[in-house]
């Protein structure tokens, strides 16, 4: 073991080097890859800013063993997520295998006008959220589907994502089943209802001024495809898929799972064998065509689900609109995806094991006056780990400890932390490409966070609705009250 009392600590602008180094390189990697920065550019910037980190650190007597304990504990606490990204990916496989995808744009573009498409895909999002406490597991499973059915209308892409995450992030939040609304109250030191309702204050007007945006965005698109395309969309399917509405079964159980408070992986390993079970009851024509294989049912059905749920999966309908929207990349399709959430893991394991992100974080607290300069401080502190340490429980971890006597030191109930924490930890994760959030939702969604983040109204309202309440003095719950929550 080191001696941590040899360790020194790094000035407050020494401990922003890695940062600026990384912001540097990040914003070469737009300019020169584009839309290709993911797919390895990104994922090498932030290693050279993890080591730039560790020779900061190797300098205030930091080990390697004190790099490679913090590099081994911020991956670790990634590996569920890294699994629930491998099972989306199999999972995908095996619903469009199975027809059940196919069969929700089917239904999909038979039923949703592309004028109220954005506002439907967002409330449908919210409810499945709030229903399952999972936005991930709810982009996975509606989001995809919803996804394909505005691409097939024509609508941007980016929109169609922004609607999806909106909705997603506001069930997650509000869901008393969702993992980061328990931990919130948790880190705050106050109920799990008390922080639902107090949380209701600034969510729910965020979510109803989300839903007017995408409203007035619907009235005012403009939407390439027509009817004619549109059936001819459907009319492919149809000619290629077995469509019926028993397919719906399969996604149902899977959201049933979820509302049960069955755990992800477990839930998703169930939907993907489902999904395995349908293809081969009603699509054998379609694990031939992925299998290559014909004349033997049992032989290209094992083949044709193996290859869904690993690898690519590719089926011709003789439209390529539809052949790009059912298109799946299974577990190798998630690859890139893992490859970015560890590298972004090792360097926020090494900022914080240097004792940096702590530096910073502390510096700033310098600056707090009031209570609107306390949660504003808060919320920057929560997004500055989004973008730093890459993960979104140590954005609302970490603060949480950090903030927490503070506030009862100035008087201040414990649910108007929690509430910042979520407001401005939880939600501004999918904002950023090497974050896991970000990470995650790029890959399951197959669009950029370039492409979507300026359509996360949610996302984007959400902590600006907490700092404007904190200077204005909107439900600023005093200490003294707060025993009487009930």
């Amino acid at each position: 073991m080191s001696d941590n009392q040899t360790h020194r600590s790094p000035h407050f602008l020494i401990a922003l080097v890695p940062i600026v180094v990384l912001i540097v390189l990040l914003y070469a990697n737009v300019k020169v890859y584009g839309d290709d920065a993911t797919s390895g550019a990104n994922q090498i910037a932030l290693i050279i800013a993890a080591v730039v980190a560790g020779v900061i650190g190797s300098g205030l007597n930091y080990k390697w063993k004190d790099l490679q304990t913090g590099i081994v504990k911020s991956i670790n606490s990634a590996l569920p997520a890294l699994l629930i990204l491998l099972l989306i990916g199999s999972l995908a496989g095996t619903w469009m295998a199975s027809g059940v995808v196919p069969t929700m744009i089917y239904y999909g573009l038979k039923i949703l006008n592309p004028t109220y498409f954005l506002v439907a895909s967002c409330a449908v999002s919210a409810i499945v959220a709030l229903s399952t406490g999972s936005s991930w597991s709810t982009v996975a499973t509606v989001g995809v589907a919803l996804l394909a059915i505005g691409s097939g209308m024509g609508i941007d892409e980016g929109m169609i994502a922004g609607s999806i995450i909106s909705g997603a992030y506001f069930g997650d939040k509000m869901s008393p089943m969702s993992d980061t609304t328990n931990l919130a109250p948790a880190m705050a030191g106050t109920d799990l209802f008390t922080h639902i309702r107090y949380m209701a204050l600034t969510t729910v007007p965020s979510i109803l001024i989300t839903l007017i945006i995408f409203f007035v965005l619907g009235l005012n698109i403009d939407v390439s495809a027509d009817s004619s395309e549109v059936n001819a969309l459907m009319d492919s399917i149809g000619s290629k898929y077995y469509v019926s509405p028993i397919l719906f079964v399969v996604p149902a159980i899977v959201i049933l799972l979820i509302v049960r408070k069955v755990n992800a992986i477990p839930a998703l390993f169930i939907g993907t064998v489902l999904g395995a079970i349908a293809a081969v009851v009603f699509q054998p024509q379609i694990l031939e065509e992925i299998s290559g294989l014909s004349r033997d049912y049992l032989k290209s059905s094992y083949k044709g689900i193996f290859n869904a749920m690993s690898t690519d999966t590719a089926v011709d309908t003789g439209s390529a609109e539809v052949n790009e929207l059912i298109a799946t990349g299974g577990m190798a399709g998630m690859m890139n995806t893992v490859w970015l959430i560890m590298c972004a893991m090792c360097f926020g394991g090494v900022m914080e094991a240097c004792g940096m992100l702590q530096k910073i974080t502390m510096t700033i607290m310098t600056f707090v006056k009031s209570t609107g300069s306390l949660i504003a401080t808060t919320a920057g502190t929560c997004i500055f780990f989004n973008a730093t340490a890459s993960d979104q429980y140590l954005a609302i971890v970490v603060p949480g400890r950090m903030f927490s006597d503070t506030y009862r030191d100035r008087g201040l109930a414990p649910q108007n932390l929690s509430r910042t924490l979520e407001d401005s930890g939880t939600v501004t994760s999918v904002l950023f490409p090497w974050n896991t959030c970000g990470a995650y939702q790029q890959g399951v969604l197959g669009v950029m966070t370039g492409e979507y983040w300026m359509y996360c109204f949610f996302n984007l309202l959400s902590p600006l609705m907490t700092v404007v309440y904190g200077y204005v003095g909107i439900g600023i719950k005093e200490l003294e009250s707060a025993s009487d929550e009930k």
